[in-house]
């Protein structure tokens, strides 16, 4: 442990933390290739705890906090820019649904170990803006990642995201919900916020776990919360998108456990190490 119960793990726990980040990579994928015109949300959450619980792991969502969260997966349609509860709403052409989706894999002593990553789809074809709207934060996870380096700091990663968001228009940056710390919990410190100053915050050290996940919109970047209490919406009913991803820095480098490359590919292109086995 370090400051403020952040957590460092050994590499057998990183490992761990990798076959959780790969059932989360699986499940991710199974409901992508699910989302159509037609399809309701609840038939996505279903997809996804299936796919969990098909390969021994557990939802971390499901029965987290107060109240208790009642799904395996968070589906935010439009406006929606975290947490919406899956259920009945259909799918239309032209939406966008963000899916958030955790789960928890048991080492021998029955420790769990967490894996959190999001991504955004468009059903079917949707605006330019929106498409450009979903590549820019994306693109902003992959540069809060890639700006993660031992020694550094977490303002670092804080920094890079807006930077990139800001360099591409004017779009809102989401100040209410933030990144965290990971490992035997979902939400650990430290908060990674998508804002912020470089050369600010707590050190990043090896062993460290840290999820990513700008969350960006066309309009206000304020929200509320809907009267489900996890819903969290735009004010102004501006369309949002959230990408998120699960990583450890190794000795070698990032290792984005929730990525089925290790996330090789994009930090290779940001010209950082690859810090995977």
């Amino acid at each position: 442990m370090f400051g403020s119960g952040s957590e460092i793990k050994s590499p057998e726990q990183v490992q761990r933390m990798r076959e959780a980040g790969l059932v989360v990579a699986d499940a991710l994928a199974a409901v992508r290739a699910a989302v159509r015109p037609g399809v309701t949300t609840g038939e996505l959450d279903r997809v996804a705890e299936d796919l969990i619980r098909s390969r021994g792991a557990t939802p971390s969502f499901l029965g987290y906090g107060d109240p208790p969260f009642p799904a395996t997966i968070c589906a935010s349609v439009n406006d929606a820019v975290v947490h919406g509860i899956p259920g009945g709403q259909l799918l239309a052409e032209g939406d966008v649904v963000s899916i958030d989706c955790g789960a928890i894999v048991a080492d021998e002593t029955g420790q769990g170990w967490h894996g959190d990553a999001a991504i955004t789809v468009a059903v079917g074809e949707v605006p330019a803006e929106v498409t450009e709207l979903m590549r820019v934060t994306e693109e902003a996870m992959w540069r809060g990642i890639a700006a993660a380096r031992v020694g550094g700091r977490v303002g670092d990663i804080s920094h890079a995201v807006e930077h990139h968001v800001r360099s591409q228009g004017g779009y809102g940056i989401v100040e209410d919900y933030t990144g965290h710390g990971i490992g035997t919990e979902m939400h650990l410190p430290p908060d990674v916020p998508n804002y912020g100053r470089p050369g600010r915050g707590p050190r990043l050290r090896r062993g460290l776990a840290l999820a990513v996940e700008p969350m960006i919109t066309l309009g206000d970047p304020r929200t509320r919360v809907a009267a489900d209490e996890w819903t969290v919406v735009t004010v102004d009913g501006s369309v949002a998108a959230h990408f998120e991803h699960t990583f450890a820095l190794t000795d070698s480098g990032v290792w984005v456990l929730t990525a089925h490359d290790g996330g090789r590919a994009a930090l290779e292109r940001l010209g950082v190490p690859y810090g995977g086995d």
